[in-house]
């Protein structure tokens, strides 16, 4: 039906004759002549209908916003004066010849032609096949395929295998919740869909399939947010004798090869690295955004015997910490927006914001400080404070002190924010790899250890020793890559030892009975002949997102769900029959 697509017409193709397919964009009657701006994935071409051929010209008159058409014609030149250099097609006109009606449209629920941000989002998704018409929506979907295909192509370069893992398998209840699926053949009993292919990639280097690689689809049943959904993708790799150098640095490859091919941006070689602990110490925040200068000092030793306990308590505590952090040019700051700062890191769970703005210390000392806490103070944590902080005259500090984790969360989110608001945040791409995590961490409400990244991840070697006997001290030989504040991957060297998976099961508070239950199958399979072997998994949808300046992955998938896990366009989840529900042994309880 079509030779071309609209957006491929340019002045290479004058006189020739076309024939071209899409949904009418805009229509304007111009005095007896007809223009209708023709769409299609390609692109926009303005189509002329002459009043010449009458017949034609009266179905021409009958189109309306988001008909489909068929149009033939010949492919000339603008008149002078009337070029539109804001469309790629913009020399160029098509003298239409034969029109074709192919289907009617409706008055769309919002109009493509003057689309406004203020198109709620709910409406977006309902009439997503409306929504997904507009130029935005189809450029970020062309580069979700160009970014799909240069990845593919990277690692079918190397030697991975493209191989598919089941999507009903066995629920194994750690981390996120397992969307479940009754089975019918099996009453009572259920399949979940996998959160990710873990466990089978590694079965599958244990089967000898040494690179493999999968544009997966996963599923976790969990609280949403802008970056998340409870369906998404992910490049899900593993390879078989590789050590975390390696494999990094093969990831490093790619995405830098990713880049340059998708955006014309060349991403520095090597990444820089990180360890966790310096990236909480610096910024609070093990997915830094170094895009933003400012980073958090801490102060606890200078507060330590200070009359104020806001400051004292934490500073005496293990558990606590208490930071400052310097704000070039912020003593400006209006006491309006200081407590809209401290209304923003309550979020967090901080319980306020105390600061110090500098007005003139590099004349007058502490008498040119102002702040409601400095009486707190004495001469030598004001010195102490100055001194490492670098503040300058003009400048503002913030403080924050509480337990190490709401500290780390609220003055990490404030740094991000105040950078943002303030025009500090540098332009360009940070990556930065993340490595020597803590294997474990303290779960706040049992007390219990908990897998920091999942209990599938080697622990370091020479740390294997203590394993039992202080599991807090003991690293992980994991990585995240982070690209400007947003975790895009994250991956580790896997136990490859059943000893040492039993080990870990077992700190986890996993019983021997419970692992078989569970992971019997993994822990059979280890005993055969296991490689030494790792992996990562990139989330596919943030990496969209990123390189397209999306503000949600919402804004780079075709049919996403709304965060409350919802389908509006067709209105998933929905209830089912009583004949169904018998099939699967099923009765619906519906919660008190």
């Amino acid at each position: 039906m079509r030779s071309h697509y609209c957006g491929e017409l340019d002045s290479s193709l004058i006189d020739q004759e076309v024939r071209l397919c899409g949904w009418v964009h805009r229509r304007r009657d111009h005095g007896g002549v007809i223009f209708v701006d023709l769409r299609d994935r390609g692109g926009l071409v303005q189509v002329v209908f002459d009043p010449d051929d009458a017949a034609m010209f009266a179905s021409a008159e009958q189109v309306r916003n988001e008909f489909v058409l068929a149009v033939q014609g010949r492919v000339r030149r603008r008149p002078e004066g009337t070029e539109n250099p804001s469309m790629a097609t913009g020399e160029v006109e098509v003298l239409a010849t034969r029109l074709t009606v192919l289907n009617s449209a409706d008055t769309p629920p919002f109009q493509l032609d003057d689309y406004h941000a203020d198109v709620s989002e709910e409406i977006r998704l309902r009439y997503r096949y409306v929504d997904l018409r507009r130029p935005e929506m189809q450029e970020r979907l062309r580069t979700r395929s160009r970014i799909t295909q240069s990845l593919r192509n990277f690692l079918d370069e190397h030697g991975f295998l493209d191989i598919e893992t089941p999507i009903l398998t066995k629920s194994t209840p750690e981390g996120a919740r397992d969307y479940l699926v009754p089975s019918r053949v099996h009453p009572g009993e259920f399949y979940a869909l996998p959160q990710s292919p873990q466990l089978f990639k590694q079965l599958l280097m244990m089967s000898g399939m040494d690179r493999y690689y999968q544009v997966a689809r996963c599923f976790r049943d969990e609280d949403l947010r802008a970056d998340r959904q409870p369906e998404f993708t992910q490049l899900d790799i593993e390879t078989s004798f590789l050590d975390e150098d390696a494999l990094t640095g093969m990831m490093e490859e790619m995405i830098r090869r990713l880049f340059k091919q998708v955006l014309d941006v060349d991403l520095p070689q090597p990444f820089p690295r990180m360890s966790y602990a310096e990236a909480m110490r610096r910024f609070g925040s093990d997915r830094p955004d170094l895009r933003v200068p400012l980073e958090l000092v801490d102060v606890a030793d200078l507060m330590g015997e200070v009359e104020f306990k806001v400051f004292a308590g934490p500073a005496q505590d293990p558990a606590g910490r208490v930071v400052a952090l310097r704000l070039p040019g912020g003593g400006e700051l209006t006491r309006k927006e200081i407590d809209e700062y401290t209304q923003f890191v309550g979020i967090y769970g901080a319980k306020g914001l105390a600061y110090i703005k500098v007005n003139a210390w590099s004349e007058k000392g502490r008498e040119g400080l102002q702040s409601p806490i400095l009486k707190f103070l004495p001469d030598s944590a004001v010195d102490g404070i100055m001194q490492r902080t670098g503040a300058e005259d003009g400048d503002l500090i913030f403080f924050g002190a509480d337990t190490a984790t709401v500290v780390n969360e609220s003055i990490g989110a404030l740094r991000v924010r105040l950078g943002r608001d303030r025009g500090l945040m540098q332009e360009g791409w940070q990556p930065l790899w993340v490595v020597d995590f803590p294997m474990f961490e303290r779960d706040s409400h049992t007390g219990r250890w908990v897998a920091l990244h999942h209990p599938f991840t080697a622990p370091k070697e020479d740390q294997l020793a203590q394993l039992e006997a202080d599991p807090g001290r003991v690293e992980s030989r994991a990585y995240d890559l982070v690209l400007n504040g947003t975790e895009v991957g994250g991956g580790s060297i896997r136990i490859h030892r059943e000893d040492v998976q039993r080990r870990i099961f077992r700190l986890l508070q996993i019983t021997d009975e419970q692992a078989n239950d569970r992971f019997g199958f993994l822990l059979d399979a280890l005993k055969y002949g296991c490689p030494p072997h790792g992996g990562i998994a990139f989330g596919l949808d943030r990496l969209v997102m990123l390189m397209t300046g999306s503000g949600s992955i919402r804004d780079v998938m075709a049919f996403p769900k709304t965060q409350t896990a919802s389908c509006l366009l067709t209105d998933a989840p929905s209830a089912v029959d009583e004949i169904q529900l018998k099939e699967l042994a099923l009765r619906i309880r519906l919660r008190a």
